[in-house]
């Protein structure tokens, strides 16, 4: 235990050598990740100012459309300044606390961009198989409680995860080779002594955020389609528009964290490095960007009032 303990006080860096691993010319994919944040940002921004400027999108899905783009701000901003500051550096580096400090901030988001897509499917399982009930049901305040239980429930998680993490004597500082920035089962790797309850509390963890979004989800949508199947052409059509967007939203996003998981777990050496860095960090790029332009492009509400916010003519 006291060498574990003088271990733990020795680390006081991590490294991060997924870039030197990856990345020959540094310059270049500096200016893509510049560019991929400063898009990031503007669309983002640009959907969040909309929804609070046009008071005819102060709905409910426009109001978790808004929560969602605020957590991918928020997502991004613990991934890209650190990059862009590693990608200009010879060594990458990260202080302990800012390795969990990122760790926290990428964990959080993660588990509130799956809480918030479990809460837009249900806001379309009530609009579509009960539409007459949609506004008793759906209040406002109704939509206070959801956003507020996502994003406090991703923040306790969070907290839980980073509390076992920092209790754990470390034994090495070294990040595994294809990661670009700290996550917890990294951090976790490094550990001298026993893991199991950082491991059973990671499993049961897991469990229980799939099981209070997935199997909801899944219920919407089976409800949504049996509905759908009963209805009348222009129904179907209406629920068809109003759905792609959010089932778009969360197949990419479910893509990317699946990416994360099989290469966390299993050796993806025989992969191209460049690939396997993108598929690593796919969940950090494509769905911020993809989730405001995916709605805007589907929607004309939306669309028209991004126009008219941006001074274009409608």
């Amino acid at each position: 235990l006291t060498k574990a303990m003088e271990n733990t006080t020795q680390v006081k860096f991590f490294y991060l050598f997924g870039l030197q691993e990856t990345f020959n010319n540094k310059s270049v994919y500096f200016i893509l990740s510049l560019i991929t944040y400063l898009l990031i940002i503007t669309v983002n921004l640009t959907m969040i100012i909309t929804i609070i400027q046009e008071k005819g999108l102060h709905e409910p899905m426009y109001i978790f459309l808004c929560s969602l783009c605020v957590n991918g701000l928020y997502g991004t901003a613990g991934f890209y300044p650190k990059l862009l500051l590693d990608l200009q550096s010879d060594v990458q580096v990260i202080s302990y606390g800012g390795c969990f400090i990122q760790t926290y901030v990428i964990y959080t988001s993660v588990m509130c961009e799956m809480s918030t897509l479990t809460v837009m499917s249900y806001d379309r399982y009530v609009a579509i198989c009960r539409p007459l009930l949609y506004h008793t049901i759906v209040t406002s305040l109704t939509v206070r409680k959801l956003l507020l239980f996502s994003w406090c429930y991703s923040l306790f998680t969070g907290l839980i995860a980073l509390s076992l993490a920092v209790r754990i004597p470390l034994c090495g500082s070294r990040i595994d080779k294809i990661f670009l920035y700290c996550d917890n089962y990294s951090v976790v790797k490094l550990a001298c002594s026993n893991t199991m309850l950082n491991n059973i509390s990671g499993l049961v963890g897991t469990l229980v955020s799939l099981s209070c979004t997935i199997f909801p989800t899944i219920y919407s949508y089976v409800r949504i389609l049996q509905i759908c199947l009963k209805s009348s052409k222009e129904k179907k059509q209406k629920a068809f528009n109003t759905c792609t967007p959010h089932i778009a939203s969360l197949l990419n996003f479910s893509f990317g964290c699946l990416f994360v998981i099989l290469q966390g777990r299993y050796d993806t050496a025989h992969l191209p490095p460049i690939l396997r860095t993108f598929l690593l960090v796919y969940f950090l790029i494509c769905p911020p960007l993809f989730n405001p332009i995916m709605y805007g492009v589907r929607m004309v509400k939306i669309r028209q009032a991004c126009k008219k916010v941006l001074g274009l003519k409608t």
